[in-house]
């Protein structure tokens, strides 16, 4: 019939559901890598560095650290698909990824200057980037279509953990710097290892997503570019959403709104999962993807209407937790949707270094809308583009000619 995708992937058994939460731990692991990093202790540690100034500091470094991620990201996924039938294949990389990781949060506690955080977050990006990588790389390897929803919505247990974990970070005012930074390190390893113990299975000869209707390339530029759109406005939350809950918090210390805002993201981040889990399996028995990509859209698009429009705590946190679980569920199904439309299996981790783009070009492009839009004490501007840019990317995955 045309238009149905074919797969030889979804035709082999399926993976075991433990398996699949080994997966989903090792994505929690991964995740802990990055976020309580960039969204709290960052922001804080560049306010002690640069004062006033933090703002620009603050948005240099993250361009800068945006751009390393890009290139880092296809590199080592291309590496991956070299080594891919090598002793450790692509967990031999993941594992590397995991010791640099831990060399760079050295870096980042040792900087005392604006130059200093730069080139930290710089080698931070690199080292993180050669660990996704190839992780998700093996998702796309080793997990059949037919059970890429309900892995996609494993996706979104990631967020909630680490926002807990920064959230207790950031509340244990007894411990310092290092010692912050020292138990994330240790919780990434702890939450990957065991993936990096298990058999890879083999790889599948052909793709699992090719259309009859429409090019594979034409549908997976569609899917970047409606994941990117997306993909804005959570960078611009994930790194300014304590500056603007900041703008309605006056007289408020930066390190209590730092603790509330961790509470936020715990609470946020974890409504998304049952919610993702149930759109994956009933995308996964539907064989249907795209209507469910563009609801989860629109509640998004939603909540950033809320946070622009409020002008307190509580109706500001009720739009950030909407917004959160529109876009967890969006992202979490998207990535299953796009791996499916990946045109060769030889090339997964190059391909999908090139979708990622999609995670780090919002790094150049959010910062640069705060810089123009936002105020330290308004950012209503800001919320309504990105409101608007987010529904754009829901409705650009009907364009895409798969009926899935």
């Amino acid at each position: 019939m045309s238009g149905i995708l074919t797969s030889t992937i979804a035709k082999r058994a399926p993976r075991s559901t433990g398996f699949i939460l080994l997966f989903a731990l090792a994505n929690v692991g991964g995740v802990i890598g990055y976020l309580p990093l960039l969204t709290l202790l960052l922001p804080l540690k560049i306010e002690a560095i640069a004062g006033g100034a933090h703002i620009g500091v603050f948005t240099t470094t993250v361009i800068a650290g945006a751009v390393a991620a890009s290139l880092a990201n296809i590199l080592f996924g291309w590496a991956s698909d070299c080594t891919r039938d090598r002793a450790g294949g692509r967990r031999a990389w993941v594992a590397g990824g995991i010791v640099a990781t831990a060399l760079s949060y050295c870096l980042v506690a040792l900087a005392a200057t604006p130059l200093a955080i730069v080139a930290a977050i710089v080698a931070f990006q690199l080292a993180v980037n050669m660990m996704l990588a190839p992780l998700f790389a093996i998702m796309a390897d080793e997990i059949p279509d037919a059970q890429k929803g309900i892995a996609s919505g494993w996706l979104a247990l990631a967020n909630p953990v680490a926002s807990a974990l920064s959230a207790f970070l950031v509340g244990a005012a007894y411990m310092g710097q290092e010692a912050r930074l020292g138990i994330i390190c240790a919780a990434v390893a702890a939450c990957i290892a065991p993936l990096l113990f298990t058999r890879p299975r083999e790889i599948a000869a052909v793709t699992g997503a090719t259309s009859t209707d429409t090019p594979p390339g034409r549908d997976l530029a569609i899917a970047w570019s409606a994941r990117m759109a997306v993909q804005v406005a959570g960078n611009v939350l994930s790194l300014y959403l304590l500056y603007y809950f900041e703008s309605l918090a006056d007289g408020v210390a930066s390190i209590d709104v730092a603790a509330r805002v961790g509470q936020l993201l715990t609470l946020a981040y974890a409504i998304p999962l049952p919610v993702a889990l149930i759109v994956g399996r009933l995308s996964d028995r539907l064989g249907r993807r795209k209507p469910f990509l563009l609801a989860t859209a629109i509640v998004a698009a939603a909540g950033l209407v809320a946070m622009a429009v409020a002008n307190h705590w509580l109706v500001s946190a009720a739009g950030f937790a909407c917004y959160a679980v529109g876009s967890a569920v969006f992202l979490a199904l998207h990535s299953g949707f796009s791996m499916q439309l990946l045109p060769d299996p030889r090339h997964r981790g190059r391909d999908l270094g090139l979708l990622n783009l999609t995670n780090t070009l919002p790094g150049l492009i959010g910062p640069a809308l705060a810089w123009m839009l936002a105020t330290p004490h308004n950012f209503a501007a800001l919320m309504l583009v990105l409101a608007a840019i987010t529904l754009s990317g829901g409705i650009a995955i009907l364009a895409i000619g798969s009926r899935r």
